[in-house]
């Protein structure tokens, strides 16, 4: 393997571990803001990767979706995932601040990933393209920006979609108990287990083109304009 292909490895991995890490410790740091120490107490508020890796959405998914397009003799794939979910007492910070609250907890990662994928905008515009007389450190850090970018615009649109048991989802079943449509809500809770499951259909069948990447491309286009 050349050198330029572990730097893009090592670089998009890098941007990963950003991007989710940072995603579930700030769904934690606003509930522990309206008063949920849950998080805090499990160590999972810790910049540490180690406690927040998920087996299926921190290494698997990450992993077949970057190589398995390679191995079918095209180029690498774009490389996405999740880390284990960090745990919140909802109804603690529903007491303490209202689905309001809740809300607000349910839309921090994603807020946090499009802030992230802005200044990594910023950040690339104002960077030159390498060149191989640049040195590595700088065709690392271009890379790593460049991931940056495209990972956390991943994220972001991705955890929108109102699929059972993420983000998109929990903040429409709290929307729904704010306005007392309890009929959504209901829906939305009794059908969390199959979250994983609408997730690895549509990774694994043309619905990510419409889904995922069509609105990725256009926020990208956004940013860069």
């Amino acid at each position: 393997m050349e050198s330029i292909d572990l730097l893009k490895i090592l670089a998009a991995v890098l941007a990963l571990a950003v991007a989710i890490i940072g995603h579930e410790i700030m769904h934690g740091w606003v509930a522990y803001k309206y008063g949920d120490t849950t998080a805090k107490n499990a160590g999972r508020l810790s910049i540490n990767p180690l406690v927040h890796v998920d087996l299926v959405g921190t290494i698997i998914v990450p992993a077949a979706m970057y190589f398995l397009p390679m191995l079918l003799g095209g180029e690498s794939g774009f490389l996405f995932g999740w880390a284990k979910p960090v745990p919140i007492n909802t109804a603690t910070v529903i007491r303490n601040a209202g689905y309001n609250g809740a809300m607000q907890v349910d839309l921090a990662g994603i807020v946090y990933n499009f802030t992230l994928a802005v200044f990594a905008s910023i950040a690339i515009v104002s960077m030159s393209q390498p060149t191989n007389a640049d040195s590595l450190v700088y065709i690392f850090a271009y890379l790593f920006v460049f991931q940056l970018l495209i990972i956390n615009v991943v994220l972001g649109v991705f955890n929108l979609l109102p699929i059972p048991q993420f983000d998109g989802a929990h903040f429409l079943m709290h929307l729904a108990l704010k306005y007392k449509v309890n009929a959504v809500a209901e829906f939305f809770y009794k059908n969390e287990r199959y979250g994983i499951i609408v997730v690895l259909i549509i990774l694994m069948t043309p619905l990510k083109d419409y889904l995922l990447l069509m609105p990725v491309q256009t926020v990208l286009n956004l940013l860069l304009s």
